[in-house]
Parts: C-alpha cells; sequence; structure tokens
C-alpha cells in the first residue's frame, strides 16, 4: 500500500467536484468527512428530508437493533434525554437530524432532486478488451484521474416536465442504500385455461407501502380484515404484531414463513454485542491469516461452539418455541454470521397464545386464488384473507446497478455476491465509492469508519492497490463468508464477526493506530465503540 501523503492545497481541493447521492446516514456521514477534508461536495436527495429508511417506511414500533452506543457518530454522542437503550425510530430520526444541523449539512443538500442516471465519461477505459492493460484503479490508483468524469442526470421532482440537469463531477459517493424503493415481489403468472380462479380479491402489497402509511392510516387499512404477513426478518415480525396487537383474535393475523429464525431480547442483543471483542474474533478464521492467527481460531473454536449452544437453549428456555414448532434448524452463530439476529417484538407469543397471531410455516408459496394464498402444505394448502403484507426485503443489487447508464457496469453489481473492496470500492468502477452496500448489526459505526476512510482516500493519503490485488482480496473474503454463513454466504456481515478486524485495515491503510484501547487486557476484552475511533 502506497501511504503517499498529499500536500494539496485546499483551493485545488474545492476544484475537484465530489457528488454524494442519497441523504441517508450514510450519504450525510459521507458529507461531513468529505467537507473536513476541504472539498465542496453535492449532495442529491430525491425526498424532501434525511435518514433514508429511518424517516420513510417505517413502522410504529420500529427500535434500534443494536444498542445505542454502537449506533452512534464517533463525535456526537446521544442526548441526555435519550435513557432508552434501544431508542425508537423518532429518536432516531431526530438524533440523525440534530447531527446534520451541528454540521451544517442541509446548506449541501439539493433536495427533491433524483439522480436517474449515472455516466463515466470515456468509457473506453472500462471496455473488457482494454481491461487487460489498466493495472490500477482509474489507471492511477488514485481517487482523481484524468481518464474521466461521471455526468450525474438528475430530475426535479417538484418540477417533472423540465429536462433533467446535468453535473459533471470528477468523483461518486453512492449512498443510496439497499432497503428501499425497489421491493423484492413475488410474481406469479395467470394460468390461461382457468384465469379467473387465480385472481385475487383483497389487496396485496410490501412492507415498504406498509411501513409509508402513519399509525391511523395503517390501522385503518388492516381493521376488520384477515391479513396475512409473509417473512420472517424484522419487518415482518414487526408488522404482524402490530397488527394482531389493533385487531385481535376476532381478526387474527398469520405470519406465513419458509424458515424459522432465531430471535430474541434486548438483554440478549446487548450481552452479544458485548462480546464482539478482539479475544472473540481470535476465534475466527480471517482472509490471509498467518500460521498463528490460523491455529488460534482452531484452538479457541469450542468456545464459540458453546457459547451458540448456550444462546439457544437460553431462547428455547426463554420462549415456547418447541410448544409453536419454532426452534430453528440451523445454530444461532451461522444466523449471527449471515446478519439475520432480530430482537422479538414484546408479547410476540403472548399474542400467538390468545389467537391473535397465527404462525404457519410453509415450504413454498404457490400463489393466489379468489380468496386468498396457495402454499405448498398438504394439510391446508389454502389460506384465506382479504390482504397480504409481503416483507420479502428488496432487490438490492438491481436497484445499485439501476443508476449506471453502462451495460458494462451494470454487469459489475448484478451478480457479484461480495464485489467491493474494503466493502466500498469497487476494482472495475473508477472514481466511484458504495456506502450502505454492507450488512451490519450497526449499520452506523461501519458507515462512518468507511466515511472516513473515503474522506483520507479522496484527501490523497493513501493510493489502492493494483486491481488484482483487490480482487484477490474481494475473493478471500467471499471465501470467509461461504465457510460461515454457507448458503447465505450473500447475507454475509463481515462487521458482525470481524468488526475490530476490519476497522484494523482501514486504520492501517489511513496510517494510524488501529490499537485504539488504553491497555492490554481493555484491549483484547472490551468491545470497540464508535467513540473509539473519534479522532481519526
Amino acid at each position: 500500500m502506497d501511504f503517499s501523503i498529499s500536500h494539496e492545497p485546499n483551493n485545488e481541493k474545492k476544484k475537484k467536484q465530489i457528488a454524494i447521492i442519497g441523504a441517508g446516514i450514510s450519504g450525510i456521514l459521507a458529507c461531513k468527512h468529505v467537507i473536513e477534508k476541504g472539498f465542496d461536495p453535492l449532495l442529491f436527495e430525491s425526498r424532501n428530508g434525511i435518514g433514508g429508511v429511518w424517516s420513510t417506511n417505517t413502522i410504529d414500533s420500529t427500535k434500534l437493533q443494536s444498542p445505542k452506543d454502537y449506533f452512534q457518530f464517533s463525535d456526537f454522542p446521544w442526548p441526555d434525554s435519550v435513557t432508552e437503550t434501544f431508542p425508537d425510530h423518532n429518536q432516531v430520526v431526530n438524533y440523525i437530524t440534530s447531527y446534520a444541523l451541528h454540521f451544517d449539512i442541509f446548506s449541501r443538500i439539493k433536495f427533491n432532486n433524483k439522480v436517474i442516471g449515472i455516466e463515466y465519461c470515456n468509457s473506453s477505459i472500462i471496455d473488457e478488451d482494454d481491461m487487460s492493460n489498466w493495472d490500477k484503479w482509474g489507471g492511477t490508483g488514485e481517487a482523481f484521474s484524468t481518464n474521466g468524469k461521471w455526468n450525474i442526470l438528475v430530475q426535479n421532482i417538484l418540477n417533472p416536465m423540465d429536462a433533467p440537469k446535468v453535473y459533471e463531477v470528477d468523483f461518486v459517493i453512492l449512498c443510496i442504500g439497499k432497503f428501499s424503493d425497489l421491493p423484492n415481489m413475488p410474481y406469479f403468472p395467470l394460468n390461461n385455461n382457468n384465469k379467473n380462479n387465480n385472481v385475487f380479491k383483497g389487496e396485496v402489497i410490501h412492507s415498504m407501502d406498509y411501513g409509508a402509511m402513519d399509525k391511523i392510516e395503517a390501522a385503518k387499512f388492516t381493521e376488520n380484515k384477515r391479513v396475512t404477513v409473509v417473512g420472517f426478518q424484522k419487518s415482518a415480525l414487526d408488522i404482524a404484531a402490530q397488527i394482531a396487537k389493533n385487531n385481535g383474535v376476532k381478526y387474527p393475523c398469520t405470519l406465513v414463513f419458509r424458515r424459522v429464525n432465531w430471535a430474541g431480547s434486548e438483554d440478549l442483543v446487548k450481552f452479544t454485542f458485548k462480546n464482539l471483542n478482539r479475544f472473540s474474533e481470535m476465534m475466527i478464521h480471517k482472509p490471509g491469516e498467518g500460521l498463528i492467527h490460523w491455529f488460534l481460531a482452531i484452538l479457541l473454536s469450542p468456545l464459540r461452539w458453546i457459547f451458540s449452544k448456550f444462546v439457544e437453549w437460553y431462547l428455547k428456555w426463554s420462549y415456547p418455541l418447541k410448544k409453536y414448532n419454532m426452534v430453528p434448524d440451523h445454530s444461532f452463530l451461522k444466523q449471527i454470521y449471515s446478519c439475520m439476529f432480530m430482537v422479538l417484538p414484546r408479547g410476540f407469543y403472548e399474542r400467538v397464545k390468545e389467537g391473535s397471531l397465527i404462525l404457519k410455516k410453509s415450504r413454498a408459496f404457490l400463489g393466489f386464488y379468489q380468496n386468498g394464498l396457495i402454499l405448498d402444505d398438504t394439510m391446508s394448502p389454502r389460506l384465506e384473507t382479504d390482504i397480504v403484507i409481503f416483507a420479502t426485503g428488496y432487490k438490492s443489487d438491481e436497484k445499485i446497478s439501476n443508476i449506471f447508464t453502462s451495460i458494462d457496469l451494470k454487469k459489475c453489481i448484478i451478480g457479484s455476491s461480495a464485489p467491493f473492496y474494503r466493502e466500498c470500492i469497487h476494482p472495475r468502477i473508477p472514481q466511484l465509492a458504495i456506502l450502505g452496500y454492507s450488512e451490519s448489526p450497526a449499520t452506523l459505526f461501519t458507515f462512518e469508519m468507511r466515511s472516513k476512510w473515503i474522506s483520507h482516500f479522496l484527501a490523497g493519503k493513501f493510493k489502492l492497490p493494483p486491481i488484482i490485488e483487490m480482487e484477490e482480496n474481494v475473493r478471500k473474503w467471499e471465501e470467509n463468508a461461504r465457510r460461515y454463513s454457507c448458503e447465505n454466504y450473500k447475507r454475509a456481515c463481515v462487521a458482525a464477526q470481524l468488526q475490530i478486524y476490519c476497522n484494523d485495515q482501514l486504520c492501517s491503510d489511513i496510517g494510524c493506530n488501529p490499537r485504539r484501547k488504553k491497555w492490554f487486557f481493555q484491549e483484547l476484552f472490551s468491545p470497540y465503540h464508535p467513540i473509539d475511533y473519534a479522532n481519526i
């Protein structure tokens, strides 16, 4: 790694135009840290507010899934008025807004300006025939290159009849997130021999649409209706629990799922986070590890198994999982590695016991008939319902690829399970970084560390290694994800299993000391928080 330090004056930096797309958490962080390095970025936001998924598509009961001291800006603590360990979404939005006001981010944002496409000018450099001669990222390994610029095509939402405006920039930071805008909805073609029987008479929406409703509107939408929620991720559990609470046993909500996941209490989440330290990371194999680290991971691996079994025993003791056939067929640790552990909504199994929430496991969802759903279930293949809410996630790869006008750049994103170096740089896409794509149990922590890293990169603090080395690094991380997450490797959560190790790499690139604690035992056994990296 080349750690050559840039002595470029601030007026030269201001000549370098940087575009940040999206004013969610990652976009605000990117903007703040880029400004600190002397740049004057443009921040485009399609909506009229900040906060991303926290300000929209959020149901009333949504709370943080990580303790607030992990979901915290390193240089802007939570206000004393927020005493809860897991603040609700209104408190989170207020906290993000206060941060943006404190660092004067609002003046940089172009609200109601939707980026509908980005195009790399002088695209011959990324043609497959030329790539064999392209050794370094962007030709030089530096953030800015003379080989080309990006054209940003922006549509003003308030004046949709106006022609889109084109901005030419030297670098793009893409912060559009992955859990919004493009829902993953199953598609079922009609049966041509009997079309009418396939037409569902009720309503079908995605959890994104339900989350966009306010509390009163959502309650009215489902009032006195038989509602079925499809899925078993956090949004599915929250929506099902909320509807069951509102409608009661007279109109129970049915939760349909294919696979059960581990879900626990807030106390268990706090306990798990406290055990994410350097010692616990010694139990996990790392990409490119040496013999000593390999031996330690083998030697300490029984401790991982003991921890996993203890948590599983605790959950089976705390909740009636066996009674309702809700014991997952995979280990707790496997789910942690896949970033799918969640806080169970309060009173969840009480709703099941009283009959306002019905749990139904099915191998597959086959389609609709006039009065409901057709399930792959020999005992009861048909489920009568009035409303179906699909909490089935989002097409994140497709969402990101759609913003590129180049077919070659679209292909760089689609079909690639772990395409980014340091989780934010694609080796084959020059002068562009992507934030908010990687899975993480504490997203703000992850996004801020990479925002710091990108800002140092833009300031010329270091160069990227050759493309072939970055791709090899990405390949090793994917192999590591497959090792622990198996079939769920595409959801592999690097920060959950090797958070400190990843941050060590970022610190080493920047040229700062990755050891942030004051003494040995604290360094080894204490968890790391955002505040530990405040002065980077």
